[in-house]
């Protein structure tokens, strides 16, 4: 994972540098309208996990294949969908609403095409993603990231040494490396899963079942995507392509850290529904608890060091230091821990199969996230206040996610405010002391630069072991630490 964020922030330097910052704030932003075409995907992907993961966890293998026969055949009429909408109203938006010089709209015509395909290429994968994640076959992400970065170090040399447009070459080069990808993910899914042997496969209830759950997570979908690309196209229509960049940078860099979090979480996601299905509900329950907290800090223990010295490591990164680039940085890591910390909550209410209370607060909570920036920018707001207006609203929707899923099956509340909100947030207090002090006292250079950082990793995993795990949490990383280390000496 070092190795990933590595390479990720690498080649994220050199096409910044490359395409310079108009193109790609323009790679980001038109990416970003086939993203909205593609909302079906993303609601109909929660759908398919969470059925092949509870027909794994119940040991039915024969209903296992149906689901994914049936599964693919609605992302197969997805796909169908997604052309329809991309080009013609997606064309349209980007023709007459996106804000982009006159002399790059060939360019970001061709990128936009390529876009549509990428996203075809993830609707059809999907289910056998699901597959992989519902055997808990964690080792084979490991192995795809890796050929995920050869293809990345690939795509940055290319970009340097074929003679065309750069912003196009970039659009075809990263549709082809997710296209190697996907063929990767599907090979193995057929090598060693036999479900995976699609064969058309029909039953009315199961599709309306389907269609029915992913309808309400589709109003889930559209609200992630409001806070996402949404904000990204609205930064658009008020500023200038520069300030897509900037976002997209801070996106970059955020992605990267994340990373750690969602290798984390996509393995402890199938076995939350598995204990669901089962009815185990105490060992789902801690569960939930143990993967809260350490989702946090797993992004306290990446960030920390970048947010504190982010200006000297941005320029350091970039060779620059683009505008607004370190403040949305700084922000957009604060909210990914808090819905780091939520995301728990989320997958157990859908463990339940009772997601419409759950989608229409969340989802509707989320999507004010549009209307509320708007006014702000319209009347007068800087960039920065979508993310200030972002921040409280997802932290107005952890407490949300907390009320529901008590509801769904009487979760305990207050020992989650107590045990995992409280911890964190004093805990996150508690490690910032000494790496703060140290940065406020020090000049800025590379060497003082080095010491905060090494800090900061010292600070947040001392803190996290003395005050931020159990005694019993204590005990598992040492038997951990003795297994993996001391074992192979």
């Amino acid at each position: 994972m070092f190795f990933i964020m590595a390479v990720t922030l690498f080649t994220s330097r050199v096409v910044l540098n490359t395409l310079g910052v108009v193109d790609f704030g323009i790679y980001n932003v038109v990416g970003g309208v086939v993203a909205m075409m593609g909302i079906l995907n993303g609601a109909m992907a929660v759908s398919t996990q969470r059925y092949l993961t509870f027909e794994l966890g119940r040991g039915d293998m024969v209903r296992l294949k149906q689901v994914f026969s049936v599964c693919l055949t609605i992302f197969f009429l997805l796909s169908v969908i997604v052309v329809i909408l991309a080009e013609t109203i997606g064309l349209w938006f980007l023709h007459n609403e996106m804000v982009i010089p006159a002399e790059r709209m060939t360019a970001a015509n061709w990128v936009y095409q390529y876009s549509i395909l990428a996203c075809i290429l993830s609707l059809v994968v999907n289910p056998f993603n699901a597959t992989i994640i519902a055997h808990e076959r964690m080792n084979v992400y490991a192995y795809v990231s890796i050929l995920e970065v050869s293809l990345k170090l690939a795509v940055v040399y290319l970009l340097l040494v074929i003679p065309a447009d750069r912003l196009s070459t970039y659009g075809l080069l990263i549709l082809t490396s997710q296209a190697i990808v996907a063929f990767t993910y599907i090979v193995y899914c057929r090598h060693h899963f036999k479900e995976t042997h699609y064969r058309f496969y029909w039953e009315r209830p199961l599709f309306i079942e389907l269609v029915s759950y992913s309808g309400w997570n589709l109003f889930g979908s559209v609200s992630s995507l409001v806070k996402g690309q949404g904000l990204n196209i609205l930064l658009n229509m008020f500023f200038n392509p520069a300030v897509n960049a900037a976002r997209g940078i801070a996106y970059q860099i955020n992605s990267a850290i994340t990373q750690f979090f969602t290798n984390f979480y996509t393995a402890v996601r199938p076995q939350i529904t598995k204990y669901y299905a089962q009815g185990d509900m105490e060992d789902m329950l801690k569960l939930v608890f143990r993967s809260s907290k350490f989702s946090f800090y797993l992004i306290m223990l990446i960030s920390m060091p970048i947010v504190i010295e982010a200006p000297y490591i941005v320029n350091l990164w970039l060779g620059q230091l683009p505008e607004y680039v370190v403040p949305f940085t700084r922000l957009i890591i604060v909210i990914s821990a808090i819905d780091a910390m939520a995301t728990p909550l989320m997958t157990a209410a859908h463990a339940t199969g009772h997601i419409r209370l759950y989608q229409f607060s969340v989802g509707t909570m989320t999507i004010l996230n549009l209307p509320i920036s708007y006014v702000f920018l319209k009347l007068g707001g800087q960039p920065l206040t979508v993310f200030y207006v972002s921040l409280c609203i997802s932290t107005i929707c952890l407490f949300m996610r907390l009320w529901i899923v008590h509801r769904l099956m009487d979760f305990p509340v207050k020992r989650y405010i107590i045990q995992v909100f409280g911890s964190c947030v004093f805990i996150c207090a508690v490690a910032l002391i000494i790496p703060l002090t140290i940065h406020l006292l020090l000049r800025e250079n590379f060497v003082n630069v080095m010491i905060v950082c090494l800090v900061c990793v010292l600070s947040t995993i001392t803190t996290v072991y003395g005050l931020g795990l159990t005694k019993h949490e204590r005990g598992l990383v040492v038997d951990i630490l003795r297994k993996k280390i001391l074992h192979k000496k």
